[in-house]
């Protein structure tokens, strides 16, 4: 959706461009574009028939470089690609998720230090980021509302320090992971303490 927005946003507009435009916006850090897959998949879109070139151009030694624009089809289809993106609601995959799933499976004291890890390592993560809000490259970034990401990104990654530093405390405190129909179930005593050993079978 990226490259084909920028195409109908520029066009018609060559490929060195759309690149261009989109390492000015630090699509290559937030957005999964990196840059030497972008002409590829201007190529892919116009097997698709979403963009077409127009044009062909060569200047003395230079590679050539072909002119871009967006199909009627390539229309319809960013325009159901951004609004399905707009209204929808898609939860970014974090693997931390999955391994959050097992916090008895580590000893509270290493469960509770990973936490506060992974608080710190936002809070850094926050601190570049408003860095970056007040620099030159923000500022004079176009268009403005990728600094407005900026801020979404810094709200998220404070809360989640903030759940982090919450969770470790509750971790330090001794508090049961399980529910109360397993508090004195046979096989669970290691991960109602916490750091269930690896040769355990809770079954």
């Amino acid at each position: 959706m990226m490259i084909l927005g920028l195409v109908r946003w520029m066009q018609p507009v060559h490929g060195y461009d759309v690149r261009r435009e989109l390492l000015s916006w630090g699509a290559d850090k937030w957005a999964n574009v990196q840059p030497g897959s972008i002409y590829h998949a201007l190529r892919k879109l116009t097997e698709e028939g979403l963009i077409r070139a127009v044009a062909t151009e060569q200047v003395g030694a230079r590679p050539a470089r072909t002119t871009y624009e967006v199909t009627p089809v390539g229309e319809d289809e960013f325009q159901t690609l951004l609004r399905g993106f707009w209204w929808g609601l898609s939860e970014p995959l974090d693997p931390f998720s999955a391994a959050f799933g097992f916090l008895p499976a580590l000893p509270r004291s290493e469960a509770a230090a990973a936490l506060r890890n992974r608080a710190n390592l936002l809070r850094a993560n926050v601190a570049s980021m408003r860095a970056s809000l007040e620099s030159d490259w923000i500022r004079n970034s176009k268009p403005v509302h990728v600094g407005w990401m900026f801020e979404l990104w810094a709200a998220r990654a404070e809360a989640e320090l903030s759940w982090c530093e919450q969770v470790a405390d509750r971790v330090e405190s001794g508090v049961s992971y399980l529910p109360a129909e397993l508090e004195n179930a046979e096989g669970w005593s290691a991960w109602r303490e916490g750091g269930a050993p690896l040769d355990a079978d809770p079954e």
